[in-house]
């Protein structure tokens, strides 16, 4: 968008609609369930690239929802999707392409980005995939080339880790090769101590991810990794077979002391919170192997040409972006809870929250202007059973409204003689958290169920208020079919695309980290 033709979110005909209809009385969410309107139901629900999106229990009428793509229409959402495939610098900020699609669309000659570009990205995905493959065949050298590399740590901070770090552990357990693959971000010692200690130093290998290889955190533990190494017996002229390195910035990391070969490169056009597809996605290939790492890559492909060619009514991601601008903006709700019924997608909540919160966090519009509107929301949650015997007291009958966008897998497979059972149980809970959520249950209902189970008038009228829920909390459930790589890079790809058009919308700039950069300074200047 060009900054001199910026038009602030409330000065859109759009915008005003959408305030004069959240002025008025909304009808209740146990209402709008109870109607059986057809034509809403329909509207609201969405399929793409085997995920599908149920917002029926969203507070939003069909006005509302049509206002809502009249929203997307007016702030010109599809024209900056396209200047995004185009590869124009839409991180104007730091004058730079965003272009992880073209992560996850080489294997294509027909791209809009320029050929370089996919040249480059199948290059370098096949060297990263062949190093991984050597790693878990046993084929990767080490210091005695005779022991093969048993352990993988992988050093990295923010998107260098949180990426890698949730799929690892959502996809690792159907893919178990002979290479265990650990994770450390934190440069607390104690955080690298528990994984060293029960490793053996010549059958261990490190990946050291920092797009400028300058990251603070990332060196004091590969230095201490190294000095890990040296005290096992490897000195440190033989460590080379022992480190890797992602980077944009190859110099640096060879300079430091990693061989060139085992360099692996990705671009400044590509932000650290969308580069899992990259080379920074390395320690996941070593863990499930390139095969699936390839149909992840194809998952989001998927999701992209969806997001790029399906009609905006039909959108996925474009209606979780539309449904988030409704409650941040106009119910006035500053956070959005991830709820996930998957024990494998335990980090998706942290990974999220990186891409949304260091995406949309942003008080400034393009053109320079404070923001007019509330940008990016509080973006929190964890796995949802757990959660229900934590702080879903505070959204069933606290002061807080909190939207939920819950995550199901609907075909679990776990190796269990009573897997189905246990299915069963995530999955009714899933759907009764939602439900319960939505209707809630007034006076009169709780009344009733008191008396139901017993009570005399004087207990009924005690309780009530106690166990009165007010409801009316909207939320989401987006489904998938199986855990497997295909649809977990097409649901990364979604939320990726629901970021990117709330930005849009808001008028922020979505690809730079200004605040994050501040407190790196600081460290700087501390230190010195």
């Amino acid at each position: 968008m060009n900054p001199q033709a910026f038009v602030a979110p409330t000065e859109r005909r759009a915008w005003k609609t959408l305030q004069t209809l959240a002025a008025q009385p909304q009808p209740h969410l146990r209402e709008l369930l109870a109607s059986g309107d057809a034509l809403r139901s329909a509207a609201l629900q969405f399929e793409a690239a085997g995920l599908t999106l149920d917002a029926t229990r969203q507070a939003v009428t069909l006005p509302v929802w049509q206002a809502l793509l009249a929203l997307a229409e007016e702030s010109g959402v599809h024209a900056q999707a396209e200047a995004m495939w185009r590869g124009d610098p839409i991180n104007a900020t730091e004058r730079r392409a965003v272009l992880h699609v073209a992560l996850r669309g080489s294997h294509r000659d027909d791209n809009p980005w320029q050929p370089a570009i996919t040249a480059a990205v199948r290059a370098e995905l096949q060297r990263f995939l062949d190093a991984a493959e050597r790693l878990r065949s046993g084929r990767w050298p080490n210091d005695t080339e005779t022991t093969p590399v048993r352990d993988v740590v992988n050093i990295g901070i923010g998107g260098s880790d949180l990426g890698p770090r949730m799929a690892v552990q959502a996809l690792g357990p159907d893919h178990r090769g002979s290479v265990r693959v650990h994770f450390v971000s934190n440069p607390d010692a104690w955080a690298l101590y528990e994984i060293l200690r029960d490793l053996n130093p010549h059958e261990t290998a490190f990946i050291v991810q920092s797009k400028t290889f300058t990251t603070q955190e990332t060196l004091t533990l590969a230095e201490s990794a190294r000095r890990w190494l040296a005290d096992g017996g490897i000195a440190m002229s033989a460590q080379g077979p022992h480190w890797m390195a992602v980077t944009a910035n190859p110099e640096r990391a060879q300079h430091w002391g990693v061989p060139p070969a085992q360099i692996f490169r990705f671009w400044d056009w590509v932000g650290g919170r969308y580069s899992l597809w990259s080379a920074i996605g390395l320690p996941l290939a070593i863990a499930i192997g390139a095969d699936a790492f390839r149909q992840l890559l194809a998952g989001g492909h998927a999701m992209d040409e969806h997001f790029r060619h399906a009609p905006p009514a039909h959108n996925l991601p474009l209606a979780l972006a539309l449904l988030g601008i409704w409650n941040r903006n106009f119910l006035g709700c500053p956070t959005l809870l991830q709820s996930v019924y998957s024990a494998r997608l335990a980090e998706w909540a942290r990974f999220v929250q990186q891409m949304d919160m260091e995406s949309n966090g942003k008080s400034v519009h393009i053109d320079g202007r404070p923001v007019t509107v509330d940008t990016g929301p509080i973006v929190w949650g964890g796995l949802g059973i757990d959660g229900q015997h934590a702080y879903f007291q505070l959204l069933h009958q606290g002061t807080h409204r909190v939207p939920v966008e819950f995550i199901g897998v609907r075909d679990m497979g776990a190796p269990l003689p009573l897997a189905a059972e246990h299915q069963r149980v995530v999955h009714t809970n899933l759907l009764a958290q939602a439900q319960a959520l939505a209707e809630g249950r007034d006076a009169d209902a709780t009344a009733a169920a008191l008396r139901a189970e017993g009570l005399n008038e004087e207990d009924v009228e005690r309780l009530t208020p106690h166990r009165t829920y007010r409801g009316n909390v909207p939320s989401s459930i987006v489904w998938l079919p199986r855990l497997d790589p295909f649809h977990l890079g097409a649901l990364i790809a979604a939320y990726e695309h629901k970021v990117f058009c709330q930005a849009a919308i808001w008028g922020v700039h979505a690809y730079d980290q200004w605040g994050v950069e501040l407190g790196k300074t600081l460290v700087r200047r501390l230190q010195a």
